[in-house]
């Protein structure tokens, strides 16, 4: 078996309400379950990239949003298999202010964006990590 790392940036972006706060989640088809998940924009850095400049674009890309880094929330850490490739992927996800304006258009890697109560997302997102993440970003709303 081979074995690659992956290093990617993504981001918990947020909005104030009246009623409370919200974060930005995407559905999209998984590339290699093909099983429908609920996620947070994140996706590989680029070379000379800085993993908070990585997840501007990425969040920009994915869910056509705007959005300035706040603060770092973390990095979560976790193996999968593509194939006969076990990857081992490290994610460092930071907070992120959500900046009004027009949506860019989407890169088509999500099927569908929307905003949800941050006490929703955790309970939508797919994947444990991101759920995590999502905790984290509460934390620091709530300081």
């Amino acid at each position: 078996m081979t074995e690659f790392t992956e290093i990617s940036a993504g981001g918990v972006v947020y909005r104030r309400l009246a009623n409370g706060i919200e974060v930005a989640i995407a559905e999209q088809r998984d590339r290699i379950t093909q099983q429908k998940t609920t996620r947070l924009p994140k996706g590989k850095i680029d070379p000379g990239e800085s993993a908070e400049h990585a997840a501007v674009r990425e969040v920009a890309e994915e869910i056509g949003l705007q959005a300035r880094v706040v603060d770092a929330l973390g990095t979560v850490e976790y193996d999968y298999m593509d194939g006969s490739k076990r990857i081992s992927k490290q994610v460092h996800y930071f907070l992120m202010e959500w900046v009004p304006g027009e949506a860019r258009e989407l890169d088509g890697e999500m099927d569908r964006t929307y905003w949800c109560a941050i006490e929703e997302a955790v309970k939508k997102l797919t994947f444990e990590s991101e759920q995590r993440a999502i905790g984290w970003a509460k934390e620091r709303l709530a300081a």
